[in-house]
């Protein structure tokens, strides 16, 4: 049999004639081509004429089409092929009639406002044509989707030519006005009634969102309101607790001077039988003791250092305030904001920090019992944020606030 088509020995890639092997070789540099006995497929979609040369391209234009249907061809198209490569282009053979005569061959015709609409897009008329007669000649869209397909075919920008007596089907009717109307009125109510569920489903997600912060809220401002209720009873309790060491102090140093007194004066000293009974003397600590008793609780401890700190300084009250107020600062700002690393670090060598707190006894001390640590060669007071512990930073601000507003606080 003789050969039906060219073989590009490289690629595999069967081709029709002379000339296409020769721009195959222009485009992919390749060679190596041999005449086969094996016929290029002509398969053509039954939906819009595509004509397809392989089962790929085939697989390809159903993806983007949906078209399924081809008729096979091959046969039709098939004759032996010429080795010669053609001299110009009048020596093509032309169509012939069923006389030997060759056939009238003229452009297909297409609907002139599509064209007209095509050639507004920008593309040339001829494409415009070609890509008008093989979609079938109905629809803009498909027009346009076949320049897509075919953007990169060889023929894409000659004009079409058809057999004079061909018979063109005729395009689809086009929609009458009032069907253009009742489309596009349908179209705008699916678009109005998606956005509208799009919409809903948007604003449920939205309140969703609002009472699931709004509960979060409100349970957070429940906490913190019981955490300020235990932080004023805690302060109250104090204060009180203070008040009546303070008074028992004082009452105490009101029977002694009175016995004094009477020693002076030279009378003997009340009978204990006619004074009024006395409560017992509230135990208090020695501080001059060498081994001083520990308090049990932190807050206790907290207590005592700040007692401590307010009898060593008690000719320079102005100082003992600051110092309080000082600490009360750092306390508050971790309590307020333990995120922040800038307000539980706080450098010892600091002149501020040496004047307000770090010079006077009890002050760093006062800290360390808060949580705060030495670190880098005692250079560095660090509180870390995983040891921050609110109610020992609740207790801490308490004792300060006592320590400052109640006069009797160090009397002790």
């Amino acid at each position: 049999m003789a050969g039906v088509s060219l073989k590009c020995g490289d690629c595999g890639a069967l081709l029709k004639s002379v000339q296409e092997a020769q721009e195959h070789a222009e485009l992919t540099s390749h060679s190596n081509f041999s005449e086969s006995t094996e016929a290029v497929l002509n398969l053509v979609c039954s939906a819009c004429g595509k004509p397809c040369r392989s089962k790929t391209e085939t697989d390809l234009h159903t993806k983007r089409t949906g078209h399924t249907e081809f008729v096979d061809k091959t046969e039709e198209a098939t004759k032996p092929i010429s080795l010669e490569a053609p001299k110009a282009a009048m020596d093509v053979d032309e169509p012939t009639s069923s006389s030997g005569q060759p056939e009238e061959m003229v452009a297909p015709e297409v609907d002139a406002k599509l064209l007209e609409e095509l050639e507004g897009m920008g593309f040339p008329k001829a494409r415009a044509t070609r890509a008008l007669h093989f979609s079938g000649n109905n629809s803009l869209e498909a027009a346009v989707n076949w320049v897509v397909e075919h953007e990169k075919d060889l023929d894409v920008d000659e004009l079409p030519l058809v057999p004079a007596n061909t018979k063109i089907e005729a395009p689809k009717a086009a929609l009458t006005p009032e069907e253009v109307k009742q489309k596009a009125a349908e179209l705008r109510e699916r678009a109005r009634k998606k956005k509208e569920e799009e919409e809903r489903r948007m604003e449920r997600e939205r309140e969703k969102e609002r009472i699931r912060v709004g509960k979060e809220l409100l349970e957070a401002k429940r906490i913190e309101e019981d955490n300020e209720r235990k932080r004023i009873m805690a302060l109250r309790k104090a204060e009180k607790e203070e008040e009546r060491r303070a008074r028992e102090k004082i009452r105490q140093k009101l029977e002694e001077d009175k016995a004094e007194r009477r020693r002076k004066l030279g009378l003997p000293p009340e009978d204990p039988a006619t004074a009024k009974p006395v409560a017992p003397p509230v135990p208090v600590e020695e501080k001059k003791s060498s081994l001083p008793i520990r308090p049990a609780t932190k807050a206790e401890q907290m207590r005592e250092c700040l007692r401590s700190l307010k009898q060593a300084h008690k000719d320079d009250d102005a100082k003992v305030k600051r110092a309080f107020q000082t600490l009360l600062t750092y306390i508050g700002n971790v309590a307020k904001t333990p995120s922040e690393e800038k307000f539980r670090k706080i450098r010892l060598s600091n002149q501020t920090f040496q004047d307000r707190v770090g010079s006077l006894q009890g002050g760093v001390q006062f800290l360390e019992l808060c949580g705060f640590e030495k670190i880098e060669a005692g250079e560095f007071l660090f509180l870390p944020r995983g040891k921050v512990d609110v109610s020992v930073l609740n207790s801490a601000g308490s004792e300060l606030n006592s320590a400052i507003n109640n006069p009797f606080f160090g009397v002790l």
